[in-house]
Formats: structure tokens, sequence, C-alpha cells
């Protein structure tokens, strides 16, 4: 697909600096946007602990949850995406937002979690493809490799109910709920 035939969706930062700011993502295979009801969900679960956070965004898509959080006071957010597209046009929105606290790398999640960590995170965002077993491996890698801060928040989409995945031992699952297809939770690592 050439840079300029990519469809472009939209949608709405919902809190925050950036409050009501509409931002675009393309709309390249598999990418499923947070909706916004289920975002201000899980940023009310996250309310006390995402401004000042170091936040780490594994499958960002549509850069949704990032986004979000970078405009709710999280000082920094870590953007990765296999998508070149997909990253570049974060780059566009982040500059149009005028925002410096993002880094954005193209990479692989999977990839980018098997060495061992340089920084930690206090919030995490896995929304991965489904059907492609990549979240319980994620999971794993972010505990075994030291990326979590102590007592990080890791929120977690899914096709399968929360309590039917093997997250790591010292996770402990603090919310959960189901939007149409998809599980949504929220985990605490201790």
């Amino acid at each position: 697909m050439s840079k300029g035939s990519a469809k472009q969706g939209q949608l709405r930062i919902i809190g925050g600096e950036w409050r009501s700011r509409k931002v675009s993502f393309i709309d390249a295979e598999g990418l499923r946007p947070t909706p916004d009801r289920v975002r201000e969900t899980l940023f009310n679960w996250l309310a006390p602990y995402i401004e000042g956070a170091a936040v780490l965004d594994l499958f960002a898509g549509s850069g949704a949850l990032s986004l979000e959080a970078l405009s709710r006071g999280a000082v920094s957010a870590t953007i990765l995406d296999i998508n070149h597209q997909v990253i570049s046009n974060l780059k566009s929105q982040l500059q149009i937002l005028n925002c410096q606290r993002a880094t954005l790398i193209n990479q692989s999640a999977l990839l980018f979690l098997q060495k061992q960590a340089t920084k930690q995170f206090d919030v995490v965002f896995l929304d991965p493809p489904f059907r492609k077993d990549m979240l319980q491996q994620a999971c794993q890698l972010l505990a075994d490799n030291g990326w979590l801060a102590n007592k990080a928040w890791v929120y977690t989409e899914s096709e399968i109910m929360p309590s039917q995945l093997l997250m790591p031992t010292n996770w402990q699952l603090y919310r959960e709920k189901k939007a149409g297809q998809v599980y949504y939770s929220l985990w605490l690592s201790q």
C-alpha cells in the first residue's frame, strides 16, 4: 500500500490536556482501536495512577491508549508497533499535538521484550492481534525481564476470559469487563 493510499479513521481523546481532540489513524489489517466507552472505563480505573506514569504501549495500532495516557498526564510513553505506516502516522499525530514525551519504536513487541529492561514502566498496554498467541508470551517477558516497576498496572485486551489466561504468578486481576467479543482487564503486578 502506498503512503497516500492508506484509509484513515478517527478517534477522540476523551480526557485531559487534549480532551475532545480528534486524531487520525490508518486502517491497517487487524487494527482494532479501543472504543471510547472502553477507554473511558480503563482510565477511570487508572485515574489515581496515570499522572506521572511511565507508559509502555506494546501493540500500539491507533495509539488511542498511549495518546489518552499522555493527555491525562503520563510523563512519558514508549510506543511500539511492527507496522511502519502505523508508527509514521503516530509520529504525525504527536507532532500535531506538539507532544515530545513519546518514543516511537518500529519493532515487534515480543522481540523488544526479549532483552533485559533498560527502563521500568508503571503502566503497560497490551492489545495484541487476536488468535496469534502473543498476549501470554508478552506478559511473561514483561515479568521475566524486569520491564515492570513495583506495583505496575498492566491492561490487556483478549478474546479469552481473563480467568483463563496464564498470567505471571505475581499478577493479581484487579478489574475485568467485556465489550462485544473483547475481554478487557487490568492487572496489578506485585
